[in-house]
């Protein structure tokens, strides 16, 4: 009898004891889960998916793991390739069974300027600079906002150039916007993107004869009195130089980061610094560069040249600790295709030149991801009211 109780009692402690050893095998198991990931360099932010709060859960069913990423920026044409290697890698790990791996994004405001609310439907404003005129900085805005649509975000483009507007040409634009309310106008949409422009609101060769104050005025009534729908990014439109709209824009408008574009040439960086200098003075956030008509090549030989120099956006890049996000080729089809108005996301999508588009536009994301988030939506309106 004695025995017999003797026994039972191991037993029972033989299966407390195996149940308390399995624990610890799940709990070993998802820590070599996110060892290996933590492993594992996102493509785009240079970053593994632990330590940039990436991975949201881990679900353990035996030896299946079931994983979810949360990207906090749109990557519709590499998510793919992002899953298939995390999956890998977990795959690799002793005794796992079943893999799946879920990969979405999540696109969400973040702060702007001190003191500056966001706009009602817009999450993140980015401004589109040169401050030079003539070095693609309208075709890249254009590019860059379908760019950022296809890869899965909502987009809007605000043509910010009152003087010079192009956007309604280049995104193939006809016809007058539409008012419900007769105080408030509707964007025009068109490949998936809202478009403001006041090009869409005045003849084609009405000159806008306008001083600056009256200038900047009719860029906030465009800006504000647009009904944005639910924009996860507002990519804007700047005119060369550093003038009002500038000013204007980056003091009243919540810019969540600049992007400058320029060429290698260094009559045309002289000026970009000057943009990139100005946005730092009122706290803007640079994103970083993007370099045009950086190489051509021949469409008769096949010879490449550097026609207006070499390496002057990396070397910019590097003199102020930014990023370079693209060099674009001088390539008659980008200008054939904004002229037409069908631009190369529009016309080429998978072709190579809309893929450094689309790198460029993962790149700005990415790197609007990594700021502050904005909570001012995440706190209810608090009312006091005598009852």
């Amino acid at each position: 009898m004695l025995v017999s109780i003797a026994y039972s009692a191991a037993g029972l402690f033989d299966r407390i004891g195996g149940h308390f050893q399995g624990k610890r095998v799940v709990a070993q198991t998802e820590e070599q889960i996110r060892a290996a990931l933590a492993q594992l360099v996102d493509p785009v932010t240079q970053r593994d998916y632990v330590s940039s709060g990436d991975v949201k859960n881990i679900e353990l069913d035996g030896n299946n793991v079931a994983v979810k990423i949360e990207l906090g920026y749109p990557a519709k044409s590499v998510m793919d390739d992002i899953q298939r290697s995390i999956a890998a890698a977990i795959k690799a790990l002793p005794d796992v069974g079943k893999v799946s791996v879920s990969v979405t994004s999540n696109i969400v405001a973040h702060a702007a300027q001190a003191g500056i609310k966001l706009l009602p439907g817009i999450k993140n404003v980015i401004a589109v600079a040169s401050g030079k005129g003539g070095v693609g900085k309208s075709t890249t805005t254009a590019n860059l906002a379908l760019a950022l649509a296809a890869e899965g975000a909502r987009v809007g483009i605000l043509d910010a150039d009152i003087y010079g507007p192009s956007q309604q040409m280049m995104m193939g634009l006809s016809g007058r916007p539409e008012s419900t309310d007769g105080k408030t106008i509707e964007p025009m949409e068109i490949y998936g993107v809202q478009t403001m422009s006041i090009g869409l609101l005045i003849d084609v060769d009405q000159p806008m004869v306008w001083r600056g104050p009256m200038v900047t005025q009719a860029l906030e009534q465009l800006l504000r009195d647009t009904q944005w729908k639910d924009v996860d990014y507002l990519v804007v439109d700047l005119p060369p130089g550093t003038g009002d709209i500038q000013l204007t824009l980056s003091q009243k408008v919540p810019l969540t980061g600049a992007v400058i574009v320029t060429t290698p040439q260094d009559i045309a960086l002289i000026d970009a610094r000057k943009g990139l200098k100005m946005f730092e003075k009122v706290n803007v956030p640079i994103l970083g560069v993007v370099e045009n008509m950086s190489t051509h090549t021949c469409s008769k030989c096949g010879h490449e040249e550097h026609i207006f120099g070499a390496g002057g956006a990396e070397r910019m890049s590097t003199d102020y600790g930014i990023d370079l996000l693209g060099q674009l080729p001088l390539d008659m089809r980008i200008r054939e295709q904004v002229d037409s108005g069908r631009p190369t996301l529009v016309t080429d999508p998978d072709g190579e030149i809309s893929e450094i588009y689309k790198g460029i536009a993962r790149k700005v994301a990415a790197k609007i991801a990594a700021q502050k988030r904005d909570y001012g939506a995440a706190f209810p309106k608090i009312v006091v009211q005598n009852t």
